[in-house]
């Protein structure tokens, strides 16, 4: 052993309160020299394995977590799933009530148009049925007038013969009863005047003269063409001439 490793064995040690490591560094000069070790490699010794402490205590916490959020996005999955049935049901029941109303829509479109149809050959009958009243209407009056028409004939022809002018005139008054109780048949009906109040409903007053006495004011005092009414339905006015 030389003299320098001699006097470096020599040398205290020197202890340090503020470290708790020392380390032995062979300095340039070939002597030996303790130099501390600093606390702050201890300090980020101790925060790694703190750190690997809390990840080993937060694992756990971190697998309740992702656990819970993958039955949090499951059941969110299933509501979905479960909304997007209801709304599927929802709109099949709505697409059913639409075909439903659509056929209800062509049912009354197809009675619509038969009723339009029917309505249609109804009017048209009815108007091929007044037309031909209004020709024929009269059919009946005709055939009814033809034989009044034939004793008129019978009559003139027995005027020129005839030696007696009462027979002659009894038989047109036979005719005249004949005709005017075909009238009555037809439901025409001669209208009330002479000695009856003028009435403007019945009566058309030509001229007024001075009534003989004073029972016969505002009377008919005289007809001048009789009217008529067909089914109690004016159709002629009596010309009359009133009293004052």
């Amino acid at each position: 052993m030389d003299e320098n490793e001699k006097h470096a064995l020599s040398k205290p040690v020197v202890r340090c309160t503020e470290f708790t490591e020392v380390s032995r560094v062979e300095p340039a000069d070939g002597k030996e020299e303790l130099i501390p070790v600093n606390d702050e490699a201890k300090t980020e010794e101790a925060t790694e394995e703190q750190v690997e402490v809390k990840e080993e205590v937060t694992a756990p916490e971190t697998q309740e977590a992702e656990k819970k959020e993958t039955k949090s996005k499951f059941f969110k999955k299933k509501n979905r799933a479960q909304e997007a049935d209801e709304l599927n049901k929802k709109i099949e029941e709505l697409t059913q009530k639409i075909e439903e109303q659509g056929k209800t829509l062509e049912e009354m479109n197809d009675k619509y148009l038969r009723l339009t149809a029917e309505f249609d050959n109804y009017r048209k009958r009815t108007l091929k049925e007044k037309i031909e009243l209004m020709k024929s209407g009269g059919e009946n009056v005709l055939l009814g007038i033809i034989p009044v028409v034939d004793d008129f004939e019978r009559a003139m022809q027995s005027i020129t013969a005839a030696k007696e002018l009462d027979a002659v005139k009894e038989g047109i008054d036979l005719i005249y009863g004949k005709f005017k109780e075909f009238l009555n048949q037809k439901g025409v009906k001669e209208i009330e005047a002479l000695n009856q109040e003028f009435n403007t409903d019945l009566h058309e007053a030509v001229t007024k003269i001075p009534a003989s006495s004073d029972d016969m004011k505002g009377k008919i005092v005289d007809v001048i063409e009789k009217g008529y009414t067909l089914y109690d339905k004016v159709i002629r006015f009596s010309k009359v001439v009133v009293g004052e």
